[in-house]
């Protein structure tokens, strides 16, 4: 995926993203690590675990969701104001092959940056030595939320 050159409107914006990201109890849960931070753009790593899979021992759909998820917010929030905490209000995943892989990478990527709404797309790759397959792809619609001391990032 491409990314725009969009503007972070805070300057420490890898900073914040970093501190939030080490806050969150289901990245760590995942195994979870952030691999790239830039604005408008995130990818999170994360290596095959018996714990993390369904029945035939493919990464759970579920647990691509979250990594996606996560990955698209924290692309949202490198361009947010230093005053706005992100939240998803809706994502659509689909799921393309099997999440059968050594490790994954899962990027999320602003489309469209909004005062209020924003628009990401994810992709999730499972990586088998140096092959590298599109498992799934998310389109992901964020919510900046301002004025609430409960939502800090």
């Amino acid at each position: 995926m491409t990314a725009n050159a969009f503007q972070p409107k805070h300057l420490a914006y890898k900073a914040r993203v970093e501190e939030s990201f080490r806050k969150q109890g289901v990245m760590a849960t995942l195994g979870a690590s952030l691999q790239l931070v830039e604005p408008g753009v995130v990818d999170i790593a994360l290596d095959w675990a018996e714990g993390l899979t369904q029945q035939h021992g493919f990464l759970h759909a579920g647990v691509v969701a979250t990594a996606l998820d996560s990955a698209c917010g924290y692309a949202g929030l490198t361009l947010m104001p230093e005053d706005a905490a992100v939240l998803t209000i809706e994502f659509k995943i689909n799921l393309l092959a099997p999440s059968a892989g050594e490790r994954f990478r899962m990027e999320g990527r602003v489309l469209k940056p909004g005062r209020t709404i924003t628009v990401c797309e994810g992709r999730a790759f499972a990586l088998q030595g140096e092959q590298e397959k599109l498992v799934a792809t998310m389109a992901c619609t964020l919510m900046a939320v301002s004025g609430r001391e409960q939502l800090r990032d």
